[in-house]
C-alpha cells in the first residue's frame, strides 16, 4: 500500500508564530535561519580541519544580502564574487582583501578595478584576460586561473554542463603559457583554480576534482617553479531537496581530499598550500524557506493551486525542473491524498513550483511553506510581468525575525524610467 502521508522536511517555526510574522510582513517572502546556515559553514571547516590552512569564499551569488555574508564572515568565511555587485556586498558586509576572489567571466573592466581596489584575489576566466585588465586596470599581486578540465572530463554536470561545452575556464595548454605570462610580467604569487559541477552529493566527484588539481598543481610547479599559495576546488557542493535524498558526505570528502593533500602536494613541496572551497548552496540551501499564502484554486483538466508568489520569487523548478519539497502550515501530519499543480501568476506556462504533487487537501487562505530555497531562490528573481520581488527575513539564533530586505513596490519598479506619467500615475 502506498504511503500518503509525506516525508517531513522541518520549518524552524511553530505555526502560531509563523502566524505572527505573517501578521507583521505579509506573504509571500524568503525567511532564512542564521542558527542552520552558521552550522552547515562549520560542518564544511570541520572536514578539513586537517589542512594547513582552509578558507570557503562563500558564493554571494547563491544568498546576495550583506546580512547573510556578514553572519558567515564572523565565522570566519570570505566570499567569492561575480559581479561588482557582490563585491560592493561583501565590502559592506566588512570583507574586504584576499578574503575575496573574483570569479568572474566576460568580466568589465569596472569589476576588475573595484576588485583591485578591495585588495581581492582575481582569478581570471580566459588567458586573454591578462592583457585586458593590464590595459584597463593594472595587473595584481597575486592572481590565479580558471581551470576546464575538457581534455580529461567527458561527463558533466545537468546544471554546469559537460566541460567541453562549457564557457568557464582555461584550457590546459593554455592554463600553462598563462602563468608563463604573468611569471615574464614579475607576478610573483599564484593560486589555481576550478569548478567542475553544481549540486553534487556524490563525495567522489569532490575528491576526483582534488585529483585533477593537485596534480595539475604540482606539475605546473615541476614545469615552471609557481609554488601555489592557495588551490580552489570550487563550490558545487549539493543538498538533498527531496525528502529521500541524501546529503553530502562532508567527512567522506574531507578524508579523500586528506589522502591525495598526502599523495600528491606534500611530495611536490605543496604541503603548506591553503585549500579554498566557494561553496553556496550547501551553506545556505536547507537555512531558508519561501513562505506563500493560496489565492486560488482551479479545477479543470488538472487541479491547481495558486500561491502569491510565482517563478520571479523561486526560479529553479521552471528553469531545472528541480524538486523543492512543499508543506502545509497547520496540516504536516494530514494524509496527501490530494494531487495538484502548484502554480504562481505569470504568463508562462512553466510558472509552476510543483506539477502532480502529492499534497493535503489545500484551501484558499492556507499558507504553503517551499523548503530549501536559501540559495538561488531569491537571488534569482526578475520582474517579468511587473511582478514585484518579495521580502527577505533572517531568524536570529536569539529568536527574533529581523527584516534584511524589504519586499519591492511599484515605485521601485517605476523608479528607473524616465517617463513622469507613469510615476504620477502611482500617486492616485
Amino acid at each position: 500500500m502506498t504511503n500518503i502521508f509525506q516525508t517531513q522536511k522541518k520549518f524552524p517555526m511553530t505555526q502560531a508564530a509563523l502566524r505572527e510574522v505573517i501578521k507583521k510582513f505579509p506573504t509571500p517572502f524568503h525567511i532564512y535561519d542564521e542558527k542552520i546556515i552558521r552550522d552547515n559553514f562549520r560542518k564544511l571547516r570541520e572536514a578539513f580541519d586537517w589542512a594547513p590552512e582552509f578558507i570557503e569564499h562563500f558564493a554571494v551569488k547563491a544568498t546576495p544580502n550583506p546580512y547573510i555574508v556578514e553572519v558567515l564572515s564572523k565565522d570566519g568565511a570570505g566570499t567569492d564574487c561575480s559581479s561588482i555587485a557582490e563585491l560592493f556586498i561583501s565590502e559592506a558586509a566588512g570583507v574586504i582583501g584576499e578574503k575575496i576572489m573574483l570569479t568572474s567571466n566576460d568580466t568589465p573592466a569596472e569589476e576588475f578595478r573595484k576588485a583591485l581596489s578591495l585588495g581581492a584575489i582575481i582569478n581570471l576566466d580566459d588567458i586573454t584576460h591578462i592583457n585586458y585588465l593590464e590595459r584597463n586596470a593594472r595587473l595584481p599581486e597575486i592572481i590565479s586561473f580558471r581551470y576546464n578540465p575538457a581534455d580529461i572530463m567527458n561527463d558533466g554536470n545537468d546544471i554546469i554542463g559537460r566541460p567541453a561545452e562549457a564557457k568557464y575556464g582555461l584550457t590546459r595548454e593554455q592554463i600553462f603559457e598563462a602563468y608563463k605570462i604573468c611569471l615574464d610580467k614579475g607576478i610573483k604569487r599564484f593560486g589555481l583554480h576550478t569548478m567542475i559541477a553544481s549540486n553534487e552529493r556524490k563525495a567522489s566527484t569532490f575528491i576526483y576534482t582534488a585529483r585533477i588539481m593537485f596534480e595539475l598543481a604540482a606539475k605546473i610547479k615541476n614545469e615552471l617553479g609557481i609554488k601555489f599559495e592557495f588551490v580552489n576546488l570550487g563550490g558545487g557542493l549539493g543538498i538533498p531537496y527531496h525528502p529521500d535524498e541524501l546529503p553530502v558526505d562532508l567527512k567522506m570528502v574531507g578524508e579523500g581530499i586528506k589522502e591525495l593533500f598526502h599523495e600528491i602536494l606534500v611530495p611536490s613541496g605543496l604541503g603548506d598550500v591553503r585549500l579554498a572551497m566557494e561553496s553556496g548552496r550547501a551553506i545556505t540551501g536547507s537555512a531558508g524557506w519561501l513562505v506563500s499564502t493560496v489565492l486560488h484554486k482551479k479545477n479543470t483538466y488538472k487541479n491547481y493551486v495558486g500561491l502569491d508568489s510565482c517563478m520571479s520569487d523561486l526560479m529553479r523548478p521552471a528553469l531545472y525542473n528541480a524538486y523543492h519539497h512543499i508543506t502545509v502550515l497547520g496540516k504536516e501530519e494530514a494524509p496527501c491524498d490530494e494531487i495538484y499543480d502548484v502554480t504562481g501568476s505569470l504568463c508562462e506556462n512553466n510558472d509552476k513550483f510543483a506539477i502532480d504533487r502529492r499534497l493535503p487537501k489545500i484551501e484558499v487562505g492556507d499558507v504553503v511553506i517551499i523548503h530549501d530555497t536559501g540559495a538561488h531562490g531569491h537571488a534569482m528573481g526578475f520582474n517579468y510581468n511587473g511582478k514585484l520581488r518579495s521580502a527577505e527575513l533572517l531568524i536570529r539564533e536569539s529568536g527574533e525575525v529581523e527584516l534584511i530586505r524589504r519586499a519591492e513596490t511599484l515605485d521601485d519598479y517605476f523608479a528607473t524610467l524616465n517617463f513622469p506619467n507613469a510615476r504620477l500615475h502611482l500617486r492616485h
